[in-house]
């Protein structure tokens, strides 16, 4: 493997992700959260560099830090084009694109349905996926401008991928989804899941990354048969109380 990831909380439940390639020093930042908390994260961490900015979309929680990052450290922002509806973006990128970090290689993969434009970033050598708000562990984002349809077709691409796929996902929620994956999901192995996130949780453990084959074991989104259901089931979440 030649990707570190580096995650810590920022904001109220957001994660920031710092990766570097080893071979290279090359460092970015998956989306920017807190502009103030990825300078002070990168100074700690003795890295001292930012050269890539790599949004996932243009919600200000994961591109609000974009202007500020470009005026501190001079780094490429890249993006999909929807960014530039709120901050400054250097290279538009879509789906197949490719992203040189060093020596590594990040393809991207439109995943519509949070957003119109959301894409991710996938390192097939590093078997590790940067996913923003498509993707949570036990969950998956809401649906605030795409439809059913188009979340399930993403959902989709990425649960083609090899099972020891590790994703990273910009939100801790995953108690709150456990939660809800329980009122559908009675199995002993899923109670089994969920007590395991809540120990975590206690314990103020991140339950991020996760992997390809874990959600498709418990995630009640990538578990649905097809489209209506799991458009069905997203609605029960936005509305859940439990």
């Amino acid at each position: 493997m030649t990707l570190s990831v580096h995650q810590f909380p920022c904001l109220n439940d957001n994660y920031g992700l710092l990766v570097r390639d080893e071979a290279s020093g090359v460092v970015a930042t998956i989306d920017t959260p807190d502009a103030d908390a990825i300078q002070a994260e990168l100074k700690r961490l003795g890295w001292n560099r930012l050269d890539l900015i790599l949004n996932t979309h243009w919600h200000p929680d994961h591109a609000g830090g974009n202007a500020a990052l470009k005026a501190a450290t001079g780094c490429e922002i890249v993006g999909p084009a929807e960014v530039l509806r709120i901050a400054p973006l250097d290279r538009t990128v879509s789906d197949g694109d490719q992203v040189s970090l060093g020596e590594t290689i990040l393809t991207v993969t439109a995943t519509p349905g949070h957003t119109l434009g959301h894409i991710v970033y996938r390192s097939e050598a590093d078997a590790m996926a940067f996913v923003g708000d498509t993707l949570f562990a036990l969950g998956c984002g809401r649906l605030f401008e795409g439809t059913a349809a188009q979340m399930w077709a993403s959902l989709q691409r990425l649960a083609a991928w090899p099972d020891e796929t590790r994703i990273w996902c910009a939100h801790e929620y995953t108690a709150a989804n456990a939660r809800f994956a329980l009122s559908l999901d009675d199995r002993p192995a899923m109670q089994a899941h969920a007590a395991a996130v809540f120990a975590a949780r206690e314990r103020g453990e991140a339950t991020v990354p996760t992997t390809i084959g874990v959600e498709k074991a418990f995630n009640p989104f990538l578990r649905a048969v097809d489209a209506d259901d799991f458009g069905a089931r997203r609605a029960a979440k936005d509305s859940f109380g439990g």
